[in-house]
């Protein structure tokens, strides 16, 4: 199997494969022919410059072409891609390299100084290819390799309670096995313009961007842009836009701050990463005569489930399985067989390895690499748990409550305590923090910093503006609190462990 051999080559090259919307104010629309050649010329490259099957090749760009292009060059080539959102600072980048050890980085020249900077010390440092370059597609094309369902092909990173974000592998059975999604979900066809919003780097980016539109003959938009209510709207009309995937939290901000005109080209409305409220469907479906059909899914899994076309919305629900999947709830637990997931990670990488390739005999084998090949398959193990609280009605119909443990779901984003904490404690004023989620009615759910001071530093909203902005630079931004409280002491077990379950129980201070 090969993605870019069984999808990309094999489309009819005259059709419509993307449309690019440059942050220049520059249009331009691409074939397949055109992608299939770019990407085939663009691995040629990474091959020169030393690029292997299973070598890690991580990308540091926006939502343009030459991000796809090194996606589908990485996919022909059996390279591992690791995509990195352009919100990262240079610890998590350091992060990031010092855990899978990338080879090459593809870069936009934009984000130079941030890479730059995690690059500097004791960090292993991998050649880097800046973006836009005029001599980007002048290698010669290179052929498809032949590789597994196992080979691996994405890392993502997720985040936890504790300790810092872990990289999860995805193989090559990833990459088809979206078809599932597409058909009964996504739901992109031939001809249709599928515009999925969420910036490269996340793993919705990855698998809806491009993959899942193109597994069913649809063309993808991509906008490198922030989020601007009205802008996205005027977009989705004037590209005559057929399927709208975006976070929960857009929809509601652009269902609060605009007015939604009508959309005559829409069919389709998705979202997935949080419940959404009934009076935000009621507005959208208002205006476009659509109902936002939710779904859900994990980095480690994909989409679990969602609502099909035509499938009957009950407010807040997120569907049922998607078919074949089987998943259930257990003491209140979504709990999932991942062998009927088409979309199942291979396992956590270890920290540090050489390279994640599979087989200790093929290339990227036992030379090149330690302990990530000598794990178990995650899709051939037990039950997994998904961590996340959820409750069925009659009919079978899933409806989110929130994580079973500390982990913070803010605007689609999942957000581990560990890492706010450590960025709150190097500041000079902290001797400790407690980082737990706070309700919001647009984002659903803020982070709250619960923080105790330094003899000599007295509590002030100056002070805790310096500690957003303190944790924005260390960390990405969209991890920073929007809440800051500062306590004399911070609630313990008698083992000395936070006690963050008591403090989200008691809710902000206000």
């Amino acid at each position: 199997m090969n993605f870019a051999r069984d999808t990309v080559d094999a489309a009819d090259p005259t059709a419509r494969a993307m449309v690019e919307l440059r942050r220049d104010g520059e249009r331009r629309t691409w074939t397949f022919g055109e992608v299939s050649d770019g990407a085939a010329r663009l691995a040629g490259g990474l091959v020169g410059r030393g690029v292997r099957r299973g070598d890690v090749v991580m990308t540091l760009v926006g939502n343009r072409a030459e991000w796809v292009l090194t996606m589908v060059a990485c996919f022909r080539v059996g390279a591992v891609v690791l995509p990195c959102t352009e919100q990262l600072r240079p610890g998590d980048l350091r992060d990031r390299i010092d855990a899978v050890r990338p080879v090459l980085v593809v870069a936009d020249v934009r984000n130079r100084d941030v890479l730059e900077a995690a690059l500097e010390g004791d960090v292993p440092t991998p050649d880097v290819l800046w973006i836009p370059d005029p001599a980007l597609l002048d290698a010669d094309p290179v052929p498809a390799l032949e590789l597994a369902p196992t080979d691996g092909c994405l890392i993502t990173f997720t985040s936890g309670t504790s300790g810092r974000a872990k990289p999860v592998l995805h193989g090559q059975r990833y990459l088809a096995g979206q078809v599932v999604q597409a058909e009964h979900w996504l739901a992109g066809g031939p001809g249709d313009l599928v515009w999925c919003t969420a910036a490269s780097g996340w793993s919705k980016s990855a698998r809806n961007v491009f993959i899942a539109p193109w597994l069913r003959g649809a063309s993808a938009l991509l906008h490198d842009a922030r989020f601007d209510p009205a802008e996205r709207l005027e977009i989705a009309r004037r590209e005559r836009v057929n399927v709208l995937c975006m976070a929960p939290t857009e929809y509601r901000v652009i269902a609060k701050r605009t007015t939604i005109p009508p959309l005559p080209d829409m069919r389709g409305l998705v979202a997935a990463g949080e419940a959404l409220n009934p009076e935000v469907l009621h507005v959208w479906r208002a205006a476009t005569g659509l109902s936002i059909r939710d779904g859900y899914g994990q980095t480690e899994t994909g989409q679990i489930t969602g609502v099909p076309p035509d499938g009957e919305i009950r407010p807040g629900s997120m569907g049922r399985p998607l078919p074949g999947v089987r998943a259930w709830i257990d003491d209140g637990e979504l709990v999932v067989d991942p062998s009927t997931v088409p979309t199942c990670f291979l396992r956590y990488l270890t920290p540090g390895a050489a390279s994640p390739a599979d087989g200790v005999d093929g290339p990227g084998g036992a030379s090149r690499a330690d302990g990530p090949h000598h794990a178990t398959d995650r899709a051939t193990g037990g039950p997994w748990r998904t961590g996340d609280r959820v409750h069925a009605d009659e009919d079978g119909f899933l409806y989110f409550e929130g994580r079973t443990d500390d982990v913070i779901i803010s605007a689609g984003y999942r957000i581990g305590p560990f890492e706010v904490e450590s960025a709150l404690v190097t500041h000079d004023a902290v001797a400790e923090a407690a980082v737990v989620a706070a309700p919001d009615p647009e984002r659903g759910s803020v982070v709250r910093a619960v923080v105790v001071l330094r003899d000599g530093h007295d509590p002030s909203d100056a002070l805790a503006a310096a500690l957003q902005d303190h944790v924005k630079a260390a960390t990405a931004p969209y991890k920073y609190p929007r809440i800051v409280e500062f306590v004399d002491a911070l609630p313990k077990t008698p083992s000395g462990k936070v006690r963050r379950a008591l403090l989200r129980d008691e809710g902000p201070r206000r």
